[in-house]
């Protein structure tokens, strides 16, 4: 698997900043949290 999570969060990140509403936060030894305001 290595890095590809990285990337494919780090790509949907980019795609998410258009709107400030929606987060992606990496929660440390658990995993990512999609936060939407």
């Amino acid at each position: 698997v290595g890095r590809s999570l990285d990337v494919f969060i780090s790509k949907l990140r980019k795609k998410l900043s258009k709107d400030p509403a929606v987060q992606i936060t990496n929660i440390h030894g658990r995993g990512y949290k999609l936060e939407v305001q």
